[in-house]
């Protein structure tokens, strides 16, 4: 298990890269308020990629040899 020092690193790291957030923003923000910014990112994003079939890969290959 990680201490407070490493997972807030981390969360205000990502606050950062994913909201555009400063450390100072981070800080003065309160947990509901970071889990609102990071939902709506969430919402705004959508459910995640279906990851590629081979098959559908092989397919895209043969119609497109040149890459």
């Amino acid at each position: 298990m990680s201490g407070f020092s490493e997972q807030a690193r981390r969360l205000c790291g990502q606050a950062g890269l994913l909201l555009g957030w400063r450390p100072e923003d981070f800080w003065r923000a309160t947990p509901d308020e970071l889990a609102d910014a990071l939902m709506a990112l969430h919402d705004l994003v959508g459910a995640p990629a279906t990851p590629l079939a081979r098959t559908t890969l092989n397919q895209l290959m043969e119609r497109h040899p040149d890459g």
